[in-house]
């Protein structure tokens, strides 16, 4: 097992990144905006993500739909000034609802998210299209949603299976470990399985 210095030891760079909960730490700003309708649904929020490539972005012309003042245009400006600067853009959100308003910020190339409940999550046509989201099917349970695999590859498909009940492939096991039919009857037999 490999052993990993103590964090005084470790290069600045390791340190450099403090945790920052809704900040999301990093240099990357990030927040979760309450939208339209908030005060009765928890998901009603989109993440907004400004990176350097938008910064110019959110000036000029389109200051009326995410107001961010002039000063605030440089990360070094911006950053000291992050809960001021994502309390303006949150006043504008709670005017829209979260596909409201990732439309609009989309049409800017602003990155930003809704935050989807379980069950916008599992009626997302993309999310099932994608195969993020499968259905399976259960001899006990019935059809269920859960995730797919999230590594999509052209040349290596894969599918999505439930679990096997306790002792389905039994038999099939002590087989391939070159148990006869008549052991594994006794073995059976005797309740070792």
């Amino acid at each position: 097992m490999k052993e990993y210095p103590p964090a005084s030891a470790r290069p600045s760079s390791a340190r450099r990144c403090p945790r920052a909960g809704n900040a999301s730490g990093g240099g990357q700003p990030g927040w979760i905006l309450k939208c339209k309708g908030w005060e009765k649904d928890p998901n009603a929020s989109v993440l907004h993500r400004p990176g350097a490539r938008v910064e110019g972005d959110l000036q000029g012309d389109r200051q009326g739909s995410v107001d961010h003042r002039s000063g605030l245009r440089q990360p070094d400006a911006r950053l000291p000034r992050l809960k001021q600067c994502f309390a303006t853009v949150e006043a504008w959100t709670m005017t829209r609802t979260k596909f409201e308003a990732m439309a609009e910020l989309n049409q800017h190339d602003i990155p930003c998210g809704p935050i989807l409940s379980m069950e916008e999550l599992a009626t997302e046509p993309s999310l099932r299209a994608t195969g993020t989201v499968v259905e399976v099917d259960h001899p006990t349970r019935g059809r269920y949603l859960t995730v797919g695999n999230p590594i999509k590859m052209s040349d290596s498909l894969t599918e999505v299976s439930r679990s096997p009940l306790l002792g389905e492939h039994t038999q099939e096991v002590l087989t391939e470990l070159g148990m006869s039919e008549s052991e594994i009857k006794a073995l059976r037999a005797e309740n070792v399985i």
